[in-house]
């Protein structure tokens, strides 16, 4: 089989790795899942920018010479169990959770349960443990596997979303009169945008986005208004305002809190569209700036709703939002990693249109 690498201290440069055969028999305890597709976003770039600070290299192990130095950026997908040592989990069937960009990995299941397990190798017990849980799509309730490429692609993006949403409204939107969401065209601003536009009780919405981007947004129909990188120093000054930052540029963040002084009333930092552009700038008020975890807003809320109490919250909000999205998002098929590895660059690069989202089927 065949693993995606990417060098830790530089995630442009890669490599395919062949590693071990994946017809060898799987231990009792274990299963072997072959990755079907995934899907791939600057979501994953942030994963790889913050691979070392949030332990996102540690979920999976990569082979070959000087391991060491690459990792392996997690992707959200489908696989199949190909496999199995273990007696609840026969092979066939298929799960739905965090991959290496691979063909195969090997997992040992824990709290195995009617609609979902836990990879419970020990690697991976320390860590969050919304992405060590695999659902078992073919025994949910109403599962459509017309859904799985939407799936794939933005609930992992869109449960972030509910996220702040969530975070925002629990706070009475920090007392603020509207929210700024920074890098607007990017798939988690969306679905936290169509969160506001469905809250009645939601302030206004004010999208920030590339000039290019521009257009694009505004057909969302989900911003108030639009405005460009550019047109900072032009936005209303005088409206207390909550900022949520998916860009992590940190000019951008210094010019709008600069601009907006005592009225920025809390900035909620987290995505990194803009890699590259990242760190602090003059202007940034640090004070009333936090950095939004979205796996740790998930086990707080798992233990206040319950793990099903919060499956029951987000369900609709996700099927919703899907279901919006088919009105702007274009799926785009990769096939195989030699192909991946191709149009990968042009994701590090920024260089993917925001209405696109691609499948990469192995």
């Amino acid at each position: 089989m065949t693993q995606f690498q990417v060098q830790k201290n530089d995630f442009r440069r890669t490599r395919l790795v062949e590693t071990d055969d994946e017809s060898v028999d799987v231990a009792d305890g274990e299963i072997r899942v072959q990755v079907e597709r995934f899907a791939f976003t600057a979501n994953n770039i942030t994963y790889a920018t913050m691979g070392d600070r949030l332990g996102y290299w540690q979920f999976f192990k990569p082979d070959g010479q000087d391991a060491d130095c690459w990792g392996l950026i997690p992707v959200w997908g489908f696989g199949r169990v190909v496999a199995s040592g273990v007696a609840d989990v026969p092979v066939g069937e298929r799960l739905y959770g965090y991959f290496p960009p691979a063909h195969c990995m090997t997992m040992e299941p824990v709290g195995v349960r009617a609609e979902r397990l836990i990879d419970g190798a020990a690697h991976r017990v320390e860590l969050p443990a919304a992405y060590n849980s695999y659902s078992r799509v073919a025994q949910e309730p109403g599962y459509e596997p017309s859904m799985d490429d939407e799936r794939m692609l933005l609930w992992p993006l869109h449960i972030t979303s509910f996220c702040l949403w969530d975070v925002l409204q629990d706070a009475d939107w920090y007392g603020a009169r509207r929210v700024i969401i920074v890098s607007a065209s990017s798939k988690t601003s969306i679905g936290l945008a169509y969160a506001l536009h469905v809250d009645a009780n939601a302030p206004a919405v004010l999208g920030v986005t590339a000039e290019r981007n521009q257009s694009f947004v505004n057909r969302l129909g989900l911003y108030d208004r639009v405005a460009s990188y550019d047109e900072l120093l032009e936005i209303d000054a005088s409206i207390p305002t909550a900022v949520v930052d998916m860009s992590g540029n940190g000019d951008v963040l210094g010019r709008l809190h600069r601009h907006l002084g005592e009225n920025m009333v809390r900035c909620i930092n987290v995505g990194l569209t803009h890699w590259e552009e990242t760190g602090k700038s003059d202007g940034v008020i640090a004070e009333r700036s936090e950095f939004f975890f979205a796996p740790s807003h998930i086990q707080k809320r798992y233990k206040d709703w319950g793990p099903e109490g919060f499956a029951e919250k987000t369900s609709a909000f996700l099927r919703d939002a899907t279901l919006q999205s088919r009105e702007w998002l274009k799926l785009t098929p990769i096939s195989g990693l030699d192909e991946f590895a191709v149009v990968y660059p042009d994701v590090c690069a920024g260089r993917i249109a925001p209405d696109e989202g691609l499948i990469v089927a192995l």
